[in-house]
């Protein structure tokens, strides 16, 4: 019986704290913070030296500054209820990809070709994560619907 009363409280008290948890709004990083959250990681799994460091701090900064102005820019036109134009659209999407591929032109210049190959690796995996937890979220909310 002992034992029954504890797995209860247990219970009762684990769902509580990750109620609190989930409640919590989440912690803004700064610009700099997130440069240097991005290049521990990076070079964690790619084992960089010191100069690549440098230049891929470099690298990472301008895009993370590129990021954040997209991300301000979003929602002010969400805030004044604006839609971009299909051709607007495509005119940032190829905006984009055009940035994307000069970085990764710049990172291949910088990496080894076998830290190369495991960075974009790396990459596609975060990016199917990302795309699975899109998806997840979108059949929640029609599950939530019904």
């Amino acid at each position: 019986m002992k034992k029954l009363v504890v797995a209860a409280l247990l219970v009762v008290g684990m769902t509580t704290f990750a109620q609190e948890k989930m409640d919590e709004p989440k912690k803004q990083l700064t610009p700099e913070q997130k440069v240097n959250l991005q290049i521990k990681k990076l070079t964690k799994e790619l084992n960089l030296t010191e100069k690549q460091i440098q230049e891929i701090r470099v690298i990472a900064a301008k895009e993370i500054e590129l990021r954040e102005a997209r991300k301000a820019e979003m929602e002010a036109r969400k805030e004044g209820q604006i839609r971009l134009t299909k051709e607007e659209m495509k005119a940032r999407k190829a905006k984009f990809e055009e940035e994307r591929a000069l970085a990764e032109e710049r990172m291949k210049t910088i990496l080894t070709p076998e830290q190369y190959t495991k960075w974009t690796e790396l990459r596609k995996a975060r990016k199917e994560k990302i795309e699975n937890r899109i998806e997840e979220r979108k059949e929640e909310r029609l599950e939530g619907g019904n």
